[in-house]
């Protein structure tokens, strides 16, 4: 069965709806964590539990905006292209609160000239978006084209909704995986992608292209922007969905380099970065981190190597959301890059028609920045109760799953965060993946995701593998091996209670034991596929 995302208002999804008021379909049960004995469990689904939101703090915002007509007659209004202004302001402060030091840290050994200095980011340098989908969407349409654009390289394992973005932009059949390094305890100085390969890889394309008449690779003729790059990389860099890896200080430095080499965009999804924690905590220890850990790519791309000039859109943008740290339902996120940058992604077709997306959810999260609501509820709600559901799912998996064989990535690390785990699977079940993922929900309930699920879609039989001076079969088949991941597994432990996260590993013990003991009972053959995903992870 091919995998698909059924939308909310389809025929089949209404089959489950008591009655089609709007009212029934506001508190449809399946948006709630379900409970019982022989109730799912989704460890698939990627949202954070309903009592996680913070309700009552953007009813507060609500109240200062709309009482008072200096506030809510702008924001009622249409926007800037590019955004809220006292958002982009306020933004750009909790920013640089929050990666300051990181950077800081950085840039003195880096033995950089004003190291000292505070962490300035000027709202010229913030966009205001809808969210990390929607900007992604708009970065493409802003500054890359089919025609010119060669390659989009995808870090994986990879968000597979990204996918359809990609595509809808026009880079179908052209996307491309680039794999993570093997590094495995999570303290070495190169962990994320694999910047060497990728720079062979682009090489590779980019030789192949000179050869070419590039009479045909110039602009579509509605391009109006004045900067379009040649590939696109796209990566997670802190606690990537779904391997959960953390790309390391120097393999980030490197990816600027690179970027800046092939005139690549690197987007980097910054969705998780503040939600981090501890990995081991004793009574005495604070359960969250008020600062990052490290600088971000975009900070990097500022200083190393002299910066980014004025003149120059820069080669990195950081693609941020308030869907994970506030409320999904906001859909409001901001990018940040060099200004000329910034500024291109506010002139989507989309935006510059009806202004800046969210703007009056972006004056509620404005209030919630100025006053330190949100800032508090990261640190004193999300990071402990993410914290608490990442111990308890690890605690369990090191209890039922370790025994058999699994493991998990990057096991030494300090600092852990976001939504996911990814698991490996035990030899003898390392190609049966599909068939476990298939198997756990069939025979007990237990919902998660397959690693096939967030292989790039790309033409194994690359063109420039085909090319004369490509690589031999033997490397591509090694290449290939390590973009494929039908021997994962992803968890999510943000969605259901604590007491169920340790539920749904046993459960998926329970059929993994029967699997790796020759039980081959059960569900249908490994190749009918997944069961239909009825929404987003």
């Amino acid at each position: 069965m091919v995998l698909k995302y059924i939308p909310y208002n389809s025929p089949s999804q209404k089959k489950q709806t008591p009655s089609s008021s709007i009212e029934s379909r506001v508190k449809m049960p399946n948006f709630y964590p379900q409970t019982g004995p022989g109730a799912p469990i989704n460890l698939l689904r990627g949202w954070p539990n309903p009592k996680l939101l913070p309700a009552k703090e953007l009813l507060a915002a609500a109240g200062e905006v709309l009482t008072d007509s200096s506030i809510y007659n702008p924001a009622l209004l249409y926007g800037a292209d590019e955004g809220y202004g006292p958002l982009r302001e306020a933004v750009g402060k909790w920013l640089g609160e929050f990666y300051g030091d990181a950077v800081r840290d950085w840039r003195k050994q880096q033995e950089h000239l004003g190291a000292d200095e505070k962490l300035r980011i000027s709202e010229e340098r913030i966009t205001i978006t809808g969210g990390a989908s929607q900007s992604l969407g708009c970065i493409l349409n802003a500054v890359t084209d089919p025609n010119v654009t060669r390659r989009l390289w995808v870090v994986a394992p990879a968000y597979f909704l990204a996918f359809k973005i990609f595509e809808d932009a026009g880079f179908a059949g052209r996307l491309r995986a680039v794999p993570e390094l093997d590094e495995a305890d999570g303290k070495s100085k190169f962990s994320g992608p694999d910047v060497q390969w990728l720079r062979r890889q682009i090489q590779q394309v980019d030789d192949e292209h000179n050869k070419k008449d590039e009479q045909r690779l110039k602009p579509t003729p509605t391009t109006k922007f004045p900067k379009i790059y040649k590939h696109v990389i796209y990566c997670v860099p802190n606690f990537a969905n779904p391997s959960s890896v953390t790309t390391s200080v120097t393999v980030r430095e490197n990816l600027v380099k690179c970027a800046r080499d092939f005139d690549a965009l690197l987007i980097c999804d910054d969705v998780y970065d503040m939600l981090q924690w501890p990995t081991e905590v004793s009574p005495s220890d604070q359960d969250s981190l008020s600062k990052a850990q490290m600088p971000r790519i975009v900070d990097i791309e500022r200083y190393l190597d002299g910066g980014v000039k004025d003149e120059d859109f820069g080669n990195v943008i950081s693609n941020a959301s308030f869907s994970k740290i506030c409320a999904p339902g906001a859909r409001t996120g901001w990018v940040e890059a060099a200004p000329k940058l910034a500024a291109a992604v506010s002139q989507a077709g989309t935006t510059k028609s009806g202004g800046a997306p969210s703007q009056l959810t972006s004056s509620y999260i404005t209030q919630l920045l100025i006053s330190g609501k949100l800032t508090k509820h990261i640190t004193t709600v999300l990071q402990p109760a993410y914290s608490r559901r990442y111990r308890s799912m690890t605690s369990a998996i090191h209890e039922h799953l370790v025994p058999l064989g699994f493991s998990l990535p990057q096991p030494s690390r300090d600092v852990i965060g976001g939504y996911f785990l990814w698991l490996k699977l035990p030899e003898g079940l390392e190609r049966r993946g599909k068939k476990l993922v298939k198997r756990a929900e069939d025979e007990e309930k237990c919902i998660v995701a397959g690693g096939e699920l967030f292989e790039v879609p790309t033409d194994e039989l690359a063109d420039v593998t085909r090319a004369k001076g490509g690589v031999d079969d033997a490397q591509r088949t090694a290449d290939i091996a390590r973009t494929r991941f039908t021997g994962y597994v992803r968890l999510c432990f943000s969605w259901e209670e604590e007491d169920r996260l340790v539920e749904g590993v046993r459960r998926l013990a329970v059929v993994a034991k029967k699997m790796l003991q020759g039980d081959h009972e059960g569900s249908a053959d490994e190749d009918e596929g997944y069961a239909e995903v009825k929404n987003k992870c």
